[in-house]
């Protein structure tokens, strides 16, 4: 047996000494069971926050793309295809480096024929009610632009491709680039919104381009075709140019064109 006023007891199977535990106070307990149950609580709540605070950084960078590019649009058309004509294939370049990166392609981004056909089953009929509801007000008001068949036809076969890449931008660029940071509805919303005031000062244009747009969206998230859109557009888009007069639509101008019509 090891001697009481020893400060070392034997080591049981060692045949050593070692030191005597010390009794553990109540105030040194409290205090253990503190940082235990403390750090349980608190670490992952500031882990939360922590992620929060990263979540709403990672937002804000990913929001400012668009808006940097929007931008970047509305110089062009306002000033920059004036001064420097060109300057459209930079902004092109971005969003096409935008999609690499992300890579998107092209498939992704709307550029198939699938659902061409559930478009046009589901959707055509709208659009053939809306093309002679345009036909009609333009025969019945006397609105009508004077230019032969042929002309018309090859004046909206030039527009598709145009339509297609209104389309692109309204839907493949800046609708997935919104949607990613405030989903689906909040997206379209800011998406057509965007549409809409790219036809300032044309109030027109302007009236047309917000419901116009904000239905494209809603499309294009059911089908993700922009070849179907592209075709929309364009059919709209040179019907009103052929029964709206000048008077009204200002030749379907925007930006400083707008003041010469």
């Amino acid at each position: 047996m090891a001697d009481p006023a020893f400060p070392f007891t034997a080591c049981h199977g060692t045949g050593g000494p070692r030191k005597a535990a010390r009794p553990v106070s109540r105030f040194e307990t409290r205090a253990s069971e503190f940082e235990h149950y403390g750090a349980t609580a608190v670490g992952p709540g500031a882990s939360q926050s922590l992620t929060r605070v990263e979540g709403n950084t990672v937002r804000k960078l990913a929001i400012l793309e668009p808006v940097l590019m929007y931008s970047m649009i509305m110089a062009y058309i306002w000033n920059l295809r004036y001064s420097h004509a060109g300057a459209w294939v930079v902004i092109l370049g971005l969003m096409l480096l935008s999609h690499l990166v992300r890579r998107e392609s092209a498939y992704k981004l709307g550029f198939r024929t699938r659902h061409m056909g559930e478009c046009w089953r589901e959707l055509g009929p709208a659009l053939a009610f809306l093309t002679l509801l345009l036909l009609a007000c333009g025969l019945l008001f006397h609105t009508m632009r004077p230019i032969a068949v042929g002309t018309a036809l090859a004046s909206w076969a030039v527009y598709v491709p145009w339509g297609v890449f209104q389309q692109y931008i309204l839907n493949g660029y800046f609708l997935n680039r919104f949607h990613t940071v405030l989903g689906s509805r909040a997206g379209s919303l800011i998406a057509a919104a965007l549409f809409c005031a790219v036809h300032t000062p044309n109030w027109f244009l302007m009236v047309v381009a917000f419901p116009a747009g904000y239905c494209s969206t809603r499309i294009y998230w059911r089908y993700r075709n922009l070849y179907f859109l592209g075709l929309a557009h364009a059919t709209v888009g040179f019907l009103l140019f052929l029964v709206v007069p000048d008077s009204v639509s200002h030749h379907l101008r925007i930006g400083p064109g707008w003041f010469g019509h």
